[in-house]
């Protein structure tokens, strides 16, 4: 068995035509669904790139793993799903993105050299890099805003595109009255990026993909992970015309989301990216060019999946489709991700299996409550390997891609820090007090924030779109107390004895006895005898009275 394990940036669990969407066709999504399962209630562990992606990787919560925001290192010794599958003798690579930051000084504090094989790992994640390309190549005063090299810029400079940075003045920019329309701004949305469509971001990964598995020999997992629909939001012809303001859904909000507003969701409310959705005009240029880079997604993964029939790989590759995150686009009087609301936390999750023991769940959906971190366990699982529950928080899927109903949780968490954003110093918050915690049973969601804030609630049975913040009057105190009582749980689990697993543990004990550490006994009779042999039998020398 291989694993191919693509990650879309910024999909949302409702756009693609699998999932409802009344416009966006996306046949090659569909026919994996066709072939697998689709999970409709997956969710990431945090809502922004770089904290979803590490609990991805180790399957474990960020409060476990510490990797919090994008640009907080995933620190040295942290166990990823690269670690164990060498292990179960499965490689594992990457080809595109990881929003990954080393732990330099942890690095340097253990004489890890970057060049090195172990030292190479531990900056990329645990993964071996066929190419690493995190896809925000953007330039400013102080310079790059990545200082790596950047193998896309090198592609299109190979291929003629002039310049230090291609990937902003072609890949991502327009062409207006002779002068660049950088994709940077949402005005120039509908234009057509400035580059040949073969050499733009998706395609190029897909070309990296095909030559990896070409030369690739198994067991191997390869995680894909595609730059887009993530902003900037332009797309190459032909995809940016494919859609218009016409297939533009009305946005899912209510006047009263902002009639007296929970202090943090008004201060999201109120900047730069939630104000710039508001506008209808800014929706109507974005939401298309968003529709258009998912369809070339499509199409990348349609030739994909046809190369892996051609070649046969398909009959013996595991295929999942996900995504790190959604995109709110001016749902809920906000853009970007940041917060809770469905279109932000939940993600698409689709897995093919092609085992026989999966034939049964072709072309279903499962509506357990899913969390990314399950993905970690279920390739170890995939693999051969026992999950090793002291270290990979998640659980495999394995079981309802085989059609059981293992025992499952309860409820989902998500968890959120946002110390770094403007948000945190416009409501005066110390950065430990900037955190927020989604408690989410399937109905109910709730919504704790550090601070001394009020929480919020949502019943998605009665207001599926989460307009209503029943938290701000009397009458859910029950419903509150319990999801509290389970964000409780959750906190007091066990995450951090991750160098003894409970068989571990069960080994060790009365070890210690069996080596002769014996303390507080009376007379011996209290243990069995072959434990004190060693300390009775007869006197061999006499040193009492000798001066």
């Amino acid at each position: 068995m291989n694993i191919l394990f693509i990650m879309y940036d910024q999909l949302r669990f409702d756009y693609l035509s699998c999932a409802g969407h009344p416009h966006l066709h996306t046949p090659n999504f569909d026919r994996v669904a066709a072939q697998g399962v689709r999970f409709t209630n997956a969710y990431v562990q945090s809502p922004v790139c770089g904290s979803s992606r590490m609990s991805f990787y180790t399957g474990r919560y960020p409060s476990s793993h510490g990797a919090q925001w994008n640009g907080f290192p995933l620190r040295v010794g942290e166990q990823t799903i690269g670690d164990h599958l060498r292990k179960l003798g499965m490689g594992c690579w990457l080809i595109g993105k990881t929003h990954m930051k080393a732990d330099a000084e942890g690095m340097e504090r253990l004489g890890l050299v970057p060049d090195s094989v172990i030292g190479a790992r531990q900056a990329e994640c645990g993964f071996d890099a066929w190419i690493r390309d995190d896809g925000l190549w953007g330039q400013g005063p102080d310079g790059f805003y990545d200082a790596k090299r950047s193998p896309y810029n090198e592609y299109l400079k190979a291929k003629g595109y002039d310049g230090e940075n291609p990937w902003a003045d072609y890949a991502n920019a327009g062409v207006a009255d002779g002068e660049i329309a950088s994709g940077w701004m949402f005005a120039n949305a509908d234009k057509p990026a400035n580059i040949r469509e073969e050499d733009s971001e998706t395609p190029w990964l897909t070309g990296e993909t095909i030559r990896f598995i070409e030369q690739a020999t198994g067991p191997w997992c390869a995680h894909v992970s595609y730059i887009k629909p993530h902003w900037p939001y332009i797309v190459p012809a032909p995809y940016h015309a494919m859609f218009g303001p016409n297939h533009v859904p009305a946005a899912t909000r209510h006047a009263m989301e902002r009639d007296d507003p929970h202090p943090v969701l008004a201060a999201y409310q109120s900047n730069r990216i939630a104000s710039a959705f508001q506008r209808d005009d800014v929706r109507d240029k974005v939401i298309p060019a968003y529709m258009g880079l998912i369809k070339q997604c499509d199409d990348q993964l349609g030739r994909l999946l046809d190369y892996l029939e051609k070649t046969g790989r398909i009959d013996d590759t595991m295929i999942v489709l996900t995504s790190d995150h959604g995109d709110y686009l001016g749902d809920h009087w906000l853009g970007e991700k940041d917060m809770f609301h469905q279109p932000a936390v939940k993600i698409p999750l689709i897995i093919r299996d092609p085992r026989p023991q999966a034939d049964a769940t072709r072309g279903t959906t499962c509506d357990a409550l899913v969390e990314a971190i399950d993905l970690a366990a279920t390739f170890i699982e995939t693999a051969g390997g026992a999950v090793p529950s002291h270290i990979v928080e998640g659980r495999s899927l394995l079981p309802w891609l085989n059609g059981e109903t293992p025992d499952w949780r309860d409820v989902a968490i998500s968890e959120y820090d946002y110390s770094v954003t403007p948000m945190c110093a416009a409501l005066g918050l110390e950065s430990r007090d900037a955190r927020m915690f989604m408690v989410f049973d399937g109905r109910w969601k709730l919504i704790h924030f550090e601070g001394g804030f009020r929480p919020m609630l949502f019943d998605l049975e009665t207001d599926p779109d989460e307009f209503r913040d029943l938290a701000r009057s009397p009458g859910h105190e029950a419903e509150i107390a319990r999801l509290y009582d389970a964000l409780a749980r959750w906190g007091r689990r066990m995450s951090q004895r991750v160098t003894r697993s409970d068989a571990d543990i069960a080994a060790m004990r009365g070890r210690s006895a069996r080596k002769g550490i014996l303390p507080f006994l009376v007379d011996g009779s209290e243990v069995p005898e072959d434990l004190t042999v060693k300390y009775r039998g007869p006197v061999r020398q006499t040193h009492l009275g000798e001066d």
